[in-house]
């Protein structure tokens, strides 16, 4: 499974009458292909993957494994409130014929390290693909400790971490503990431009639903050694990802779509729309964008 370069863990549209728009779906991944991404990740947080019905949820998995198929890396998000129904979602990737998985610890439940640590080798043990760890305490309520993470690295499929904590800090002890075979992932896309500069080639990131081309470019300039290019890409994107991180980022993530060309429509609930106010400063925002 290849995870070098940019990552698009991508919305899912819905139409004007709630349901999951596929064609637009398909017309996005066929986007960001075309903008050079690596990969696309369904069903992950910015797919707002926990308000899909089970048919639902296919029909997003069954859509861009079809898109991706054999030319950029297919990923599917698997969170689940339990073990088991994470199971269940691996085993449903692994018969739609994706290359890998993302998998967060539980949210809700809080487990201590050792249910952790747990949650992950029992799902490594039921896939035979690879697993994405997916740190992401604000949304989990835990995080990874860095030791269980090293642990967690034995296990032959478990192959990397998505590190979306938000401290640098802890991104960089887990850089400068050089896993064997093991890959430091960037969550965090205002910390982007700091990942790159250590090192890490790999980015998933929900702004790339914005600026799909832009930062798979600034990971290539990355990997040239161009950093003036680095910083004036991200200095370009970044009064759009900060206002993204700062709020509503699901419904900014959707807003961004329409540079493609493609109306993603509303965001479902217990997510509310962004206020006529909120839209239109963020719509501003893309429209002074000068990338």
């Amino acid at each position: 499974m290849n995870t070098a370069g940019v990552l698009v863990p991508i919305i899912t549209p819905f139409a004007a009458d709630g349901r999951v728009d596929a064609d637009a779906l398909r017309r996005l991944a066929e986007r960001f292909i075309e903008a050079g991404v690596a990969g696309i990740v369904a069903c992950g947080t910015t797919g707002e993957y926990y308000a899909l019905e089970d048919d639902e949820r296919e029909l997003v998995l069954r859509t861009v494994a079809e898109a991706t198929r054999g030319r950029v890396t297919a990923i599917a998000g698997i969170n689940a409130l339990s073990t088991t129904q994470a199971i269940r979602n691996a085993q449903q990737a692994e018969a739609l014929g994706y290359d890998g998985l993302m998998l967060s610890t539980p949210p809700y439940s809080l487990p201590e390290q050792a249910g952790i640590a747990q949650h992950f080798r029992t799902v490594a043990q039921a896939t035979k693909l690879p697993i994405i760890m997916y740190d992401f305490p604000a949304r989990v309520g835990v995080q990874i400790a860095i030791e269980t993470v090293i642990e967690l690295a034995r296990i032959p499929n478990i192959v990397g971490i998505k590190e979306s904590s938000g401290s640098f800090n802890r991104a960089l002890a887990l850089i400068q503990a050089n896993i064997p075979d093991f890959d430091i992932i960037s969550g965090s896309d205002d910390m982007a431009a700091d990942f790159l500069f250590w090192g890490v080639r790999s980015w998933i990131s929900g702004g790339a639903n914005v600026f799909p081309g832009e930062q798979a470019a600034m990971v290539k300039a990355a990997d040239d050694g161009r950093w003036d290019e680095v910083r004036r890409l991200m200095s370009g994107m970044y009064p759009v990802i900060q206002a993204m991180e700062s709020g509503d980022y699901n419904q900014k993530a959707k807003l961004g779509c329409r540079r493609h060309g493609i109306e993603a429509g509303p965001v479902r609930q217990p997510l509310a729309p962004l206020s006529e106010q909120d839209e239109r400063a963020f719509l501003a925002l893309l429209d002074a964008y000068q990338g």
